[in-house]
């Protein structure tokens, strides 16, 4: 998608639109292949809300990072990056609570270098319905 001066050369696109872009670069994973990577060594990153997790729990072993604070955070280079942001190889996994702002977080840390980050499709919510494992 080319972006000049702030406007789409192609013109407006609704959301819909772009995540479709978005989710057409990379392969999204289910609650089962996400919890298998983790045990392969994947990083799980949830960026929901603080008030989501405290109603409906967090995963276990996962990294909590808000979203607003993902990029500087997963930036293998960045000053402000979690001891877990240790290369740009790095498996991760995005997760939301439906699988919608991690795609559009997944973009952006794939301009960053990050080119093995996908996202939980259907969010902690899939994952939950999953019977996978929750601590409230």
């Amino acid at each position: 998608m080319a972006v000049s001066g702030g406007r789409n050369r192609q013109g407006p696109v609704g959301i819909d639109e772009l995540l479709g872009r978005v989710r057409d670069g990379y392969e999204r994973i289910g609650p089962q292949e996400a919890a298998a990577a983790a045990a392969e060594g994947a990083l799980l990153v949830d960026i929901r809300y603080a008030s989501l997790r405290e109603k409906d729990g967090l995963i276990p072993g996962a990294l909590v990072v808000e979203r607003n604070e993902l990029e500087w955070r997963l930036d293998p280079q960045g000053s402000h990056r979690a001891p877990q942001a240790v290369s740009h190889d790095l498996r991760v996994v995005v997760i939301c609570n439906e699988g919608y702002a991690s795609s559009l977080a997944v973009a952006s840390l794939r301009q960053l270098g990050l080119h093995r980050a996908t996202d939980l499709t259907g969010g902690f919510q899939a994952w939950r319905a999953a019977g996978l494992p929750v601590t409230l």
